[in-house]
């Protein structure tokens, strides 16, 4: 017992003892308190960064993709739920969330040097953007889509036949996943004339 009351009476003398200008203890509650400041910050700056505004800001997203997305079922339908944009480019997991905005600094890139800024250059690079897309999909197994629509969850008594067939065998089997068949749900396609195996 006078072991651990010892090394208790140090550990206090320690954040006693001052340290240039301010105690341990001083720096160590300020440490603290300016880490959940910071924490807070970022966290509102993620989450500001995670609306369809702040996607739709430039007009490169407003006038196109987003132009396409308000004539689909996933903008305006019976049921009222709207999907946004980060509802189907940004997961909702926070880890998968700050994987997914990291690799999208770079598209400030393209923003910064104009490589979309006008209909013509975006209908150029249109199918390089879609590739990007769909193989970022393909790779996770659309974890964006099953953020709403989970297999699991599927009546398929109340779907096509057919969308009940492809269901039931393509999905089950894991060997597809939703975009393999879904491209161009949101947006227009591209120009795919040509291009095999997509």
């Amino acid at each position: 017992m006078s072991k651990l009351f010892s090394l208790l009476l140090r550990i206090y003398r320690a954040l006693r003892r001052p340290s240039v200008h301010f105690s341990l203890g001083f720096l160590t509650i300020g440490g603290f308190i300016a880490g959940v400041m910071f924490w807070g910050a970022f966290n509102t700056a993620l989450e500001l960064t995670n609306t369809e505004t702040f996607c739709i800001s430039c007009h490169e997203m407003e006038d196109n993709v987003f132009a396409e997305l308000k004539t689909t079922i996933h903008y305006s339908n019976r049921s009222g739920v709207r999907a946004t944009c980060p509802d189907c480019h940004v997961p909702h997991e926070w880890t998968n969330k700050i994987a997914r905005k990291m690799a999208a600094t770079k598209e400030l890139y393209g923003k910064v040097f104009g490589t979309i800024n006008t209909k013509e250059k975006f209908e150029a690079k249109r199918l390089d953007l879609a590739k990007h897309e769909w193989a970022r999909f393909k790779a996770n197994n659309s974890l964006e889509c099953r953020n709403c629509h989970e297999f699991d969850n599927m009546d398929f008594t109340r779907q096509s036949p057919r969308a009940a067939k492809f269901h039931s065998t393509s999905l089950a089997s894991g060997k597809k996943t939703c975009i393999d068949c879904h491209k161009g749900i949101a947006h227009k396609l591209p120009n795919m004339k040509g291009i095999k195996g997509l």
